[in-house]
C-alpha cells in the first residue's frame, strides 16, 4: 500500500539528472562532439536523451557500441568525461518550475538535498554553476558512500547530515534504482515520469508511493 506524504516532511531528497535538473543537452552535445572526433555522424537528440540517467557508460555504449572490456572503450570514456567536465553547464538548467518548488520548501523550513550517482567531480561544480550549492542542505555522491543507489546508504547519510528522520522524509527520482533506494531507506518515494524514461509506462511497475507526470504535478504534490 502506498504511503502518504508526511506533513510536513523532515526533508525532501532529489535525484539529480532527470529529476532536479535537465543535463541531457550537455550530454547530447558531448557525445556528438566525441562521435565527430571519430568521423561519425551525430545521433538524434531524442535517441540519446532517455539514456542520460545511466551515465557515461551508457553514452559510450550508445554512441560507439562499446562495453567496458572492449578495445577503445577506456579512451572514449575518459575523453567523454573530459568534454563533459569542460562544458558541464553550457545548456544544463533546472527543470521548468523546479526553482519554485525549492523556494517553497525553503519558505516552509523544509531542508532539501541531493543523493546522486553522479561523481562529486561533476556534481559540485554543476551545483555551483546553477547557484544551488548554497541552497542544498546535503549533496551525497558515490564518493561519499561504500554502496551507491539502490543501496540506502546515501539517503541515510544525507538524512544524518541534515538531522532529518528518514521515515518522515521523501525521495524523488526518475529511475527504478531511485525508488528502490528510497524504499530501502524507509522513505516515502515519488517517481517522476518527466525525466529520462525510455518507456513511460514502465514507471508504474516501480511501485513508488506516488507518481507524477510533470514538474507542476510534483509541485502540487509536495506543497
Amino acid at each position: 500500500m502506498a504511503r502518504p506524504l508526511p506533513k510536513p516532511p523532515s526533508t525532501v531528497l532529489f535525484d539529480l539528472d532527470g529529476t532536479l535538473i535537465d543535463t541531457a543537452p550537455d550530454f547530447i552535445r558531448c557525445l556528438n562532439h566525441l562521435r565527430q572526433e571519430h568521423q561519425l555522424d551525430p545521433l538524434p537528440a531524442a535517441g540519446i536523451r532517455p539514456h542520460v540517467s545511466d551515465g557515461a557508460r551508457a553514452m559510450i555504449r550508445l554512441g560507439f557500441g562499446l562495453e567496458p572490456d572492449d578495445p577503445g572503450y577506456r579512451e572514449r570514456h575518459a575523453r567523454f568525461l573530459d568534454l563533459y567536465e569542460a562544458g558541464i553547464c553550457e545548456e544544463t538548467e533546472l527543470f521548468t518550475g523546479m526553482d519554485r518548488l525549492l523556494a517553497a520548501l525553503e519558505d516552509a523550513g523544509v531542508p532539501w538535498g541531493i543523493v546522486t550517482n553522479k561523481p562529486v567531480r561533476f556534481a559540485e561544480p554543476l551545483l555551483a554553476a546553477l547557484a544551488l550549492d548554497g541552497r542544498c542542505s546535503a549533496l551525497i555522491c558515490p564518493d561519499h558512500v561504500n554502496d551507491r543507489k539502490p543501496a540506502p546508504e546515501g539517503l541515510h547519510l544525507a538524512c544524518e547530515r541534515m538531522g532529518a528522520a528518514p521515515g518522515r522524509g521523501i525521495y524523488v527520482g526518475d529511475h527504478v534504482r531511485d525508488i528502490e533506494a528510497g524504499r530501502n531507506a524507509g522513505m516515502v518515494t515519488v517517481a517522476v515520469r518527466y525525466g529520462y524514461i525510455v518507456q513511460p509506462a514502465e514507471v508504474d511497475l516501480w511501485q513508488a508511493d506516488h507518481t507524477v507526470d510533470t514538474v507542476d504535478e510534483l509541485v502540487k504534490l509536495l506543497q
